[in-house]
């Protein structure tokens, strides 16, 4: 299980935050925590009990702001794919940057 920040954040994630779910797919949903990212790509999250457990992204949300900038649930898959597609525009892909205060101090 890899439980690095590093990894977490290229998923979108951080270890301890919020993560709900439904046990068997199906019932009320279960707020757990977020304890890593297993080896084949499914979340490793901790339940009220304290029980691990891994499931595929498309089967867990994470509170993630909407449109309006309110909080909302949504899947980790979704958030996973917009995060990836954040860091095409990071320092990694030579994108240019933005420096707010870029002239010298007077």
């Amino acid at each position: 299980m890899h439980n690095s920040p590093a990894v977490l954040a290229r998923f979108g994630l951080r270890r301890g935050e919020p993560i709900r779910f439904r046990r068997n797919n199906r019932g009320r949903w279960i707020v757990g925590k977020v304890a890593g990212i297993a080896t084949d790509g499914s979340i490793t999250l901790r339940d009220p009990d304290g029980s691990a457990r891994s499931l595929r992204p498309e089967f867990v949300e994470i509170r993630r702001p909407g449109s309006r900038g309110r909080l909302r649930w949504s899947l980790v898959s979704d958030v996973a794919v917009t995060w990836e597609q954040l860091e095409l525009f990071g320092p990694e892909a030579n994108a240019p940057q933005l420096f707010l205060n870029d002239h010298p101090s007077s």
